[in-house]
């Protein structure tokens, strides 16, 4: 840890990276990563449609009768102890902070998944931004040649809202891969059979050669000047300032993030074949290049349509979708523990609510958000460990009972970014990025 001075501190002011307060609880971690411009910091969340189950993953209740099929297995670290069916993320179980106390009060997905993503109520006049694009506004640069902020295979039918940039504008949306909109069975390529996973419009459309297309390039940017010229304010910066990033992005390199083809089938395999396990790669590739905040969703397997909201056949569903999770996970953390990449990235693993410890008459189990888990790994977190704890029968918190924006929190201090960082909404009021308090036990000091 190297000492900060004022210098130091007034040069990462200027670079906007200390946002507008340092409250005082903030880790000396976020001060060394602020006041170092050049070291870049990123983010992973791993989001689980439908709410995903804490008794059959990392919350489990042995000997009760809440417990379930699933046996608990040991992880690299004694006592702490995950399911038989993730053991690739056992291995990795020293970079894992596991947090049993979750709490919330949202048990419809909907607005659930708008808590979680925003940690805001779905409410009022103000269009709150999701965490990804606000983090992706205080990560990225404005030279980027790739996007601040790319969503992977994400289902947002639940609510559209929660995935937006809100007021931060069109400049801050997600470009989204692969978006699937709807449980259903995964599409392959045919050769291969891997999931299929491109960006739509990243390059011209079929039968346009590059003659064609740089006149038409042309005589656009000639009539969008001209439109702005006569229409001020801020939506025509936007959507301008959003096709061009798309052109610098057509021309670039970085394009080739996308490209999962260039990697071995031996890696693309490890991964799994689904689109969450390739999505994972995707995300390795996107974070080598640069990208800020990069999310992945698990929602359906295979021919499985409901994916975690597993009111039915729930251990049926859950093993294959562990199967899924441990092997796209586990060999991102691993892949990109390799290339120096994962203590300067975040992951977060975390749906809109739990599922119910109590075993429902259809063999499943029904939304749960009274004590429910989510996971931190990676860069800023002080893994081996579990946070909090739920009762005996997993329907109470018992002790660190924490809720939504305390995770919020707890994010941004991991990647370096004071929670108390205001944007302002349309409406002129202040938003910080989390309204939480960080859980310092298991940030890295």
């Amino acid at each position: 840890m190297f000492p900060v001075n004022r210098r130091q501190w007034l040069a990462a002011s200027s670079f906007g990276l200390l946002g507008t307060s340092m409250s005082g609880w903030f880790p000396l971690l976020a001060d060394e990563l602020a006041a170092d411009p050049k070291r870049r910091r990123h983010c992973i969340l791993l989001w689980m449609t439908g709410g995903p189950t804490q008794t059959d993953t990392f919350d489990m209740k042995p000997g009760h009768a809440n417990g379930g099929e699933f046996k608990e297995a040991a992880t690299k670290i004694p006592g702490l102890k995950f399911s038989e069916h993730l053991p690739k993320l056992g291995e990795m179980a020293d970079r894992l902070a596991i947090v049993r106390s979750l709490s919330t009060k949202e048990g419809d997905h909907g607005r659930g998944t708008f808590v979680v993503r925003t940690g805001q109520k779905p409410q009022g006049p103000i269009q709150y931004p999701s965490i990804g694009s606000s983090l992706s506004k205080a990560l990225g640069r404005e030279d980027d040649a790739v996007p601040h902020y790319v969503s992977i295979s994400p289902y947002r039918a639940f609510n559209q809202a929660a995935f937006g940039p809100g007021f931060l504008g069109p400049r801050y949306a997600a470009l989204t891969v692969g978006a699937t909109d709807g449980f259903g069975p995964q599409a392959q390529q045919a050769a291969g059979g891997y999931a299929e996973l491109k960006v739509d419009d990243l390059a011209p459309a079929a039968g346009i050669d590059q003659a064609q297309f740089a006149t038409r390039l042309e005589l656009w940017r000639a009539l969008q000047a001209k439109f702005i010229s006569t229409h001020r304010g801020p939506s025509p910066v936007a959507h301008q300032t959003v096709y061009e990033r798309a052109l610098k992005l057509m021309n670039s390199s970085a394009a080739q993030a996308f490209d999962l083809s260039q990697e071995p089938a031996s890696t693309r395999d490890a991964y799994g074949r689904g689109r969450f396990g390739q999505g994972c790669l995707m995300a390795r590739r996107l974070i080598e290049s640069g990208v800020s905040f990069v999310e992945v969703t698990l929602g359906s397997v295979g021919n499985d349509i409901f994916g975690w909201d597993t009111h039915q056949n729930n251990f049926t569903q859950v093993k294959a979708l562990s199967a899924e999770l441990d092997n796209g996970w586990g060999t991102l953390m691993k892949e990109l523990a390799e290339r120096n990449l994962l203590d300067s990235t975040t992951i977060l693993w975390i749906g809109e609510f739990g599922r119910t410890p109590k075993i429902n008459p259809q063999a499943g189990r029904d939304h749960f958000p009274q004590a429910w888990t989510c996971v931190f790994a990676g860069g800023g977190i002080k893994g081996g460990q579990a946070y909090g704890k739920t009762s005996d029968s997993g329907e109470e918190v018992e002790d660190g009972k924490v809720d939504v924006p305390d995770i919020l929190a707890t994010l941004c201090a991991a990647v370096g970014v004071d929670p108390q960082t205001k944007n302002v909404s349309e409406q002129g009021r202040p938003i910080k990025l989390a309204e939480g308090k960080a859980i310092r036990d298991i940030l890295v000091s």
